[in-house]
């Protein structure tokens, strides 16, 4: 299965980026350069959304349009592909 979720990135004083879902509470992403924070999004996306399919009634959030995100100065937006495969058995 396959998520894709907006994340807003920018960059720190000290050079390094940071980013957060608007739709995905309390999941973020940080790195070195901006490849790094969009892998480490992308981990954490993984993460957020492989923990919630375990759950027994789980919440998937929708995902917001790139035009409803109030972005501050300097603030960019990223699209974060995540794929999830799902096997036989899983929910056992």
């Amino acid at each position: 299965m396959k998520f894709i979720y907006p994340a807003v990135f920018h960059e720190e004083k000290d050079g390094k980026y940071k980013g957060y879902f608007p739709d995905l509470e309390c999941c973020y992403g940080e790195g070195d350069t901006i490849d790094d924070a969009i892998d480490d999004a992308n981990e954490a996306a993984r993460n957020w959304l492989s923990l919630e399919l375990t759950e027994e009634d789980p919440f998937i959030p929708y995902v917001s349009d790139e035009e409803d995100i109030d972005l501050k100065e300097g603030e960019f937006i990223r699209n974060i592909s995540v794929n999830i495969r799902f096997y036989e058995g899983w929910d056992e």
